[in-house]
């Protein structure tokens, strides 16, 4: 895993290349009723991360696609069944039953470039913070784009955070709402606040 930060390299000629669209786009089965509900309604436990996700002048996308990925309040992997498989029976999603937490979720941004979730605070590994692995997706992006959300720590035991200077690994921290429990993450695809993207190889 590598970090790619467009900035760094602006004379390669191998460098980011000028957007453009891919298409056409169908919203069947993407976005989803509850696809940001990780957690069940009610859950003690429950916090909320929100953010926008804007382009490299600062305008908002509102059609963009954020995925969320991550463990449970252990900090192991969630091996249910998947949020996607349907019930024959009810019509439903079987893995948003309501009580299965499988720590998946998908949310499309609004008309102001906003989005969402309810979800649980991951558990940490060993030597590392807790995060949250978010892919995203979105208008002029041939590819998708992973990046990570950490929570508020008192200090970065993590090793990709320990690798970034202070002004990038600010990118891959969560504010603190006002509300306990509450996170905002705000996702840049470019420009001079652009967040980290990683590269798996």
């Amino acid at each position: 895993m590598t970090v790619y930060d467009s900035a760094q390299h602006p004379d390669r000629a191998d460098g980011p290349t000028p957007s453009h669209t891919v298409g056409p786009f169908y919203g069947y089965a993407l976005p989803f009723p509850g696809g940001g509900d990780l957690a069940p309604v009610g859950h003690p436990d429950a916090i909320s991360v929100h953010g926008g996700v804007y382009d490299g002048a600062g305008a908002p996308v509102p059609d963009a696609l954020v995925e969320l990925w991550q463990p449970d309040q252990a900090g192991e992997p969630v091996r249910r069944a998947g949020s996607m498989r349907r019930d024959q029976v009810t019509g439903g999603f079987a893995g948003r039953d309501g009580v299965t937490f499988t720590g998946w979720g998908r949310v499309a941004t609004d008309a102001d470039g906003q989005w969402a979730a309810r979800t649980l605070l991951p558990g940490a590994r060993p030597g590392r913070v807790p995060y949250l692995s978010l892919c995203v997706f979105a208008r002029g992006l041939t590819h998708h784009l992973f990046t990570r959300l950490y929570f508020p720590a008192p200090e970065y035991a993590d090793p990709l955070l320990a690798s970034l200077d202070a002004d990038r690994r600010e990118t891959l921290l969560a504010k603190a709402g006002p509300t306990p429990g509450t996170y905002r993450f705000d996702i840049r695809l470019q420009g001079d606040e652009e967040t980290v993207f990683l590269d798996f190889r």
